[in-house]
């Protein structure tokens, strides 16, 4: 069972970028295209039949050696979930092998696209953790495999924390994988947290040498072909089986944060070499994308930090679908110029009264962290679950997610900043009942504390007794409009219709007067 941490000190190292960014030959199926992008918001394009890419040779992870002893299975992660309880069991593994490194013929196309070549070869040893249904015939057909986040100096899971329920009640596997040096070898950290030294940077073979003391990471030069290679291995090539004999359908790469960053260079750089994954969840990623690296170092997230907007590539193979919250857009972060249209296999959606990392994220942790006020208690997770549906529906049979509309901008100061009403509420986005109907401030924009985590958790303030009584007649009529809200929401694709219950419970109608 994964040790779930509860102490302030994880906070530091599951919320992800800006710790380190405020300072510095088989032929398997895989997506086809959706129609155009150009379509009016909320809406979904046609469906497709569903197309093939060819997936060149190459070699596989070995994830033959269980991993088993010492502490258990280790993870940032605040909150614990009911594996067990859902049909679910837990293993983790080495996964081995020789990777290479890439190298970039000359700069990037105009369109993101890069060219590479093989560089440098080396041995690595690192793990992998494999999360599915017990009973092989619960398995859905979908391996989301996450590259794990490292911005807080270990590895983190935020994509499995944010979409939990729908990971486990629709019978997906999940695959977190070690991908990059910090997190096994340890390293320095860009910002030392205090709250975070006794975790931070210590790597995996520091924090329990009796379980992880073999493992070994030649370097984030390596990572996009380690974790190619560990595609290869959840596949079932080189004779690997992680899921229990249950047949893979698909597997969807996904990354939140620096691991976004990473995925984007992935899709930009290495995909075109590899057709290792069937689409992308590329969730709160910045301006550009992470460097190839060198071997032997960590990549530094000050260098992707300060690179230039990057696109996704114009001639992708497979889907992408891009998440951004509010945060991300014009923070430090800085997504807002790398955006761009809608494509067949592109979808980007940004998302009203979200922060990069929020209560859902950090769990009872929220409540220790002093950012001078509340932080964000928004629909982040919400909008995760669904962009893994639909990304998932359209890998499986072309089905293209709705495009969404986007966040809106205000251009008339120094920088760039999210458009608001009145109240203080962004304009445009995906929008849920809790920004439509307010009873409080839901925003992307950090509190007035310097501390550095506070860039990335927004904030959740009250809306005065007054104006709340200017919008809503009652608590009744409150209600009735978060219900209509809600479905409204499901009527879009924004929401699931499986979490309209969860929804409808984040209504408030005790805020009001009666």
């Amino acid at each position: 069972m994964t040790r779930s941490i509860t102490s302030r000190a994880a906070a530091a190292a599951v919320i992800a970028l800006t710790l380190a960014a405020g300072c510095s030959s088989n032929t398997e199926p895989a997506a086809a295209p959706g129609t155009s992008g150009a379509v009016a918001s909320g809406t979904t394009p046609g469906t497709t039949a569903r197309a093939t890419v060819e997936r060149p040779a190459g070699p596989a992870a070995d994830v033959s050696e269980e991993l088993t002893g010492g502490n258990g299975v280790f993870l940032g992660q605040i909150t614990g979930v009911d594996l067990a309880g859902n049909g679910y069991v837990e293993h983790e593994y080495v996964a081995a092998g020789t990777a290479t490194t890439y190298v970039a013929d000359g700069d990037p196309a105009d369109d993101g696209a890069i060219d590479v070549t093989e560089g440098e070869t080396d041995d690595y040893r690192t793990r992998i953790v494999v999360r599915r249904p017990e009973n092989p015939d619960d398995f859905n057909g979908t391996v989301v495999m996450e590259w794990l986040n490292v911005s807080g100096g270990l590895d983190a899971n935020p994509d499995f924390s944010y979409a939990a329920d729908e990971l486990l009640r629709n019978g997906y596997a999940w695959v977190g994988v070690s991908a990059q040096k910090i997190g096994v070898e340890g390293g320095e950290v860009a910002v030392t947290v205090p709250i975070g030294e006794g975790l931070s940077g210590q790597g995996l073979k520091a924090l329990d040498p009796a379980r992880y003391g073999t493992l070994s990471h030649p370097g984030d030069g390596y990572s996009y072909d380690i974790f190619t290679q560990v595609a290869r291995a959840v596949r079932g090539e080189g004779g690997a089986d992680l899921l229990g004999g249950a047949e893979v359908d698909q597997i969807l790469a996904a990354g939140e944060s620096q691991s976004g960053f990473a995925l984007t260079t992935y899709v930009n750089a290495i995909a075109p070499e590899t057709q290792a994954f069937d689409g992308y969840l590329i969730h709160s990623r910045g301006g550009p994308g992470l460097p190839l690296g060198t071997p032997g170092a960590a990549i530094s997230i000050v260098d992707a930090i300060t690179g230039g907007p990057t696109t996704i590539r114009g001639d992708i193979a497979v889907p992408v679908l891009q998440l951004e919250t509010e945060t991300d857009l014009v923070s430090v972060i800085g997504f807002l110029p790398a955006r761009q249209p809608d494509t067949d296999l592109l979808r980007t959606w940004e998302v009203a009264g979200t922060a990069h990392a929020d209560r859902g994220l950090i769990g009872p942790v929220a409540d220790s962290l002093d950012c001078g006020a509340p932080i964000n208690d928004g629909p982040h997770g919400f909008a995760v679950r669904s962009a893994l549906r639909h990304l998932d529906t359209w890998v499986r049979t072309g089905e293209a997610p709705p495009t969404m509309p986007q966040l809106e901008i205000d251009e008339s100061g120094d920088s760039p900043a999210i458009a608001r009403d009145a109240d203080g509420i962004a304009l445009g986005g995906i929008r849920y009942p809790v920004v439509d109907v307010p009873v409080q401030v839901l925003s992307g924009d950090p509190g007035p504390a310097p501390d550095i985590i506070c860039l990335l958790t927004g904030t959740t303030n009250p809306i005065p007794a007054e104006r709340l009584a200017e919008l809503y007649a009652s608590p009744d009529a409150y209600t009735a409009a978060f219900t209509e809200a809600t479905d409204a929401a499901i009527a879009t694709g924004a929401l699931l219709a499986e979490d309209r219950q969860a929804m409808l419970d984040e209504a408030q109608p005790e805020l009001l007067t009666p």
